[in-house]
């Protein structure tokens, strides 16, 4: 992980405020998952749970990991409130994902929102992501489209078509590959980030006739 951004900078971040984040989860992961059947999903970047939390309510066993000790604890807080069956289906991982490896062909789900890093730590993170993901399983990436006066270096910025150049054409089906505005309820009051690059993709469950 980069040092600007690394376990010391988040921890105290979530220490300083008793809320980051709205703790709604975020819009797309709502909108491009609701129809598919819970299986096992990797929410990449859980914070504060969100996210986690909603999978499990509809049924998924979430793999949740954070490199913040303090977000996590308080994710599991949020989760054992909403009750112990939505807790009992999610693991809490403190892991640093640029370290960490997730078993290849394992999730049904592959989930990163926001996990923004520079090129060379992203295109490694971005390779074991799409490993992760099982025959017949989706990713399911969105980011920050780049946008003038943004606080965050310039090539933590990434498109959703640098996802999909590393996707193999053989075995992927591309659903969304887009740029996509917010809703005005999470624009963020005075983020300049209004705008998402959203790609989700699906792992086909057999290879192409015409692959060699």
């Amino acid at each position: 992980m980069s040092e600007q951004f690394d376990q010391e900078f988040w921890d105290s971040l979530y220490e300083e405020r008793p809320t980051l984040w709205s703790g709604d989860p975020n819009h797309r992961l709502v909108v491009e998952v609701e129809g598919l059947s819970p299986g096992m999903a990797l929410d990449v970047g859980a914070g504060e749970g969100a996210d986690a939390i909603w999978l499990a309510t509809r049924g998924w066993r979430v793999t949740a990991v954070d490199i913040s000790a303090v977000a996590l604890a308080r994710a599991a807080s949020h989760a054992t409130r909403v009750g112990a069956e939505v807790a009992e289906r999610i693991d809490w991982l403190h892991r640093d994902l640029t370290d960490w490896e997730p078993p290849e062909g394992f999730f049904d789900l592959v989930s990163a929102h926001f996990f923004h890093l520079s090129p060379g730590p992203r295109r490694v993170l971005f390779e074991r992501l799409v490993s992760a993901v099982n025959a017949g399983g989706t990713l399911l990436v969105v980011g920050h489209h780049r946008v003038e006066g943004s606080m965050m270096p310039d090539e933590y910025f990434f498109t959703s078509d640098e996802i999909v150049g590393q996707l193999d054409p053989e075995q992927w089906d591309v659903n969304i590959n887009a740029e996509i505005e917010r809703p005005p309820t999470n624009a963020g009051a005075g983020s300049a980030h209004t705008h998402d690059i959203v790609l989700r993709a699906t792992r086909r469950r057999y290879r192409s006739l015409n692959a060699p």
